[in-house]
């Protein structure tokens, strides 16, 4: 590797799955995944990294300065290489990993589709948006769009012959969903409506490697109610479905614009226009009304995707820094200072350059860690066979959402900075890679729900439920693990690990009871330092398990370089990350209202 171009470090991800997740034993257990053995998982791992490095790699820099073109048709033209890259992906079924085989997706579990998202992500995030918002749609039309069409939009789609997207922003509405004013008129065509009204910031809005893009829109039906409730879901097809399934004419869904942007410049994010330029059919999908309940689907899914993007970019700053660290020859060792006659050594060999180095890598993998179990449960989710454990994992999968969306994609956009302040003046200049990984990066915190808005959630909804129930059984699982540590000889870890879970538990109280006193605002104002100070003790228990899991494996295979660093990764966390989680708890608790003060900001 060199510190220019993209690879993938398989060893970590296998240590991962396999050691400490044992995903091919536990997926193994249920008929669906029975076939499935770690020797075709790591196959599949091999041919992702070669299309990371291959394919997308090559492409990513090139999507970045060129971008894409509009013409006075409202036709989208992607980057140089774009339409290639789509082909090999649609071609070896790697548009929709998770999805059925029989419907052309790739049959793997939903884990090893995040793990090939941040690999694939890594060598190109921006194009790699095209493929998930594509699969995510098809999902939500397999389940619940019209009975005589959800099989064949969601096989043309999962096999890459077709795109999709997501459509709900509107301009002046932002992250207020409710404001939407797009309308849907029925027609004499049952199912069928007359779609109305703009979309912005959509993202892969259009492109030219698909025959068809099928739009999922939020609209309003006449005499809806106001806000989310009066909001229904409709398919919008670029090109009308004949009922032979062949395409017909051009349905009245155009490209306005394309944004000029500060990343992700390979993905064409759109103004869309619907009825602009004739008439726009659409048809529902689920019951009139039902729009915001099937749209969140999609959306939750794209949250854990967006945990993977901020993950990808991390472990890709940290690849390309670590080799850079390796390579740059740069001033003496801080031991021969007195030496005139000492030679220059990588810069690696200077200690803050290493810290930055280990802050890197301990996000990026515990990140990977915390993720990748988020994906198992989801697997096991809709697999076990006991309702009550089903029942466990999903709220599980709930209460991580949020705080892994906001955590791991604020981390991913640090790292990023941290990547290009370990280059120096090189890490600032177009030439390197990494000044690109911290502009694609920032957009993660904005969309699919802003961090603040994923605190909002946490805090006024995931915590609330069944009073605070979700809460209450992760934390005894959590103090479970943490006395098994204790007992495996990680004391001092598992001690510092659990008082800052005792002080989050402490932070969850003060915040039930601003709500019980009606104190929403301030409340709030504790969010996101509460959703940072819960993602900070997650990505600490996760770099306790995978210590605990070295230990184990150093037993039994000797010492490694992989091994060494694990418990090296518990030690710096707990000395240099975990105080942080201590002191927003302090924040959280502190009664502080000051910004609430309405004298401010005048």
């Amino acid at each position: 590797m060199s510190s220019t171009s993209f690879a993938v470090d398989l060893q970590d991800i296998h240590f991962v799955l396999f050691d400490q997740l044992g995903m091919d034993r536990k997926l193994a257990q249920h008929g669906k995944y029975a076939d499935l053995d770690r020797e075709v998982y790591e196959a599949t791992l091999i041919e992702t990294k070669r299309i990371a490095e291959e394919v997308l790699g090559p492409i990513n820099k090139v999507g970045d300065r060129i971008g894409c073109k509009l013409d006075a048709e409202g036709n989208v033209t992607t980057p140089p290489g774009y339409q290639a890259a789509w082909k090999t992906l649609a071609e070896g079924g790697w548009i929709a990993v998770s999805a059925p085989a029989e419907l052309g997706g790739g049959g793997m579990p939903f884990t090893m589709a995040m793990i090939v998202n941040e690999i694939l992500c890594g060598s190109s995030m921006a194009f790699m948006m095209y493929p998930g918002l594509t699969a995510g749609a098809a999902r939500v039309i397999l389940e619940h769009g019209p009975e005589r069409l959800r099989e064949s939009f969601a096989r043309n789609m999962f096999s890459g012959k077709w795109g999709g997207t997501m459509c709900l922003t509107e301009a002046g509405a932002g992250s207020s969903v409710g404001d939407n004013r797009s309308k849907a008129t029925p027609t004499d065509e049952p199912g069928v409506y007359l779609i109305e009204g703009e979309k912005i910031f959509i993202s892969g809005g259009d492109q030219d490697f698909t025959e068809n893009i099928v739009h999922l829109v939020l609209a309003r039906t006449p005499n809806a109610g106001r806000g989310t409730k009066g909001l229904s879901l409709f398919m919008v097809p670029k090109f009308n479905v004949q009922e032979d399934g062949s395409l017909g004419e051009r349905n009245g869904a155009h490209v306005l614009g394309i944004e000029h942007k500060m990343g992700i410049n390979g993905n064409a994010t759109c103004t869309l226009g619907f009825g602009v330029r004739g008439p726009c059919r659409g048809w529902l999908v689920g019951q009139e009304n039902q729009g915001i309940e099937l749209m969140f689907l999609m959306m939750n899914e794209a949250r854990i995707g967006v945990a993977v993007q901020g993950q990808a970019i991390a472990a890709a700053a940290y690849g390309y820094a670590r080799v850079y660290a390796k390579d740059r020859i740069q001033g003496q060792a801080l031991r021969e200072g007195k030496n005139p006659d000492a030679v220059n050594v990588p810069i690696i060999q200077h200690p803050d350059v290493r810290r930055m180095l280990m802050l890197q890598k301990v996000y990026s993998e515990t990140m990977r860690s915390l993720l990748l179990k988020l994906a198992l449960y989801f697997d096991l989710m809709h697999e076990s066979a006991d309702p009550a454990e089903r029942e466990r994992l999903k709220g599980r999968v709930d209460l991580w959402t949020p705080i892994a969306k906001a955590t791991c994609s604020d981390l991913g956009f640090e790292v990023a900075t941290l990547a290009v302040q370990t280059y120096g003046g090189y890490g600032y200049i177009g030439e390197y890679p990494v000044e690109q990984l911290v502009r694609d990066a920032k957009i993660t915190s904005i969309y699919e729900g802003t961090n603040g808005i994923q605190a909002m959630d946490l805090v006024g909804r995931k915590l609330r439920i069944g009073g605070g129930a979700l809460f209450i059984e992760w934390m005894n699982e959590a103090n479970s693990t943490l006395s098994q540590a204790a007992d495996a000889g990680f004391g001092p870890a598992a001690g510092a690990l659990g008082k800052a879970v005792q002080a989050l538990a402490g932070a969850a109280m003060h915040l039930a009871g601003l709500g019980k006193a009606r104190k929403v605002e301030a409340a709030m104002a504790q969010a996101y330092p509460f959703l940072r100070m819960f993602g900070t003790v997650l990505l600490g228990m996760e770099a306790l398990e995978q210590a605990l899991v070295a230990e184990r494996l150093t037993a039994e295979r000797g010492p490694s370089p992989l091994l060494i660093g694990k418990r090296r990764n518990l030690e710096f966390f707990v000395a240099s990350l975990l105080p942080n989680a201590i002191a927003l708890g302090k924040s959280v608790t502190s009664d502080d209202e000051s910004i609430l003060d309405p004298a401010l900001f005048e």
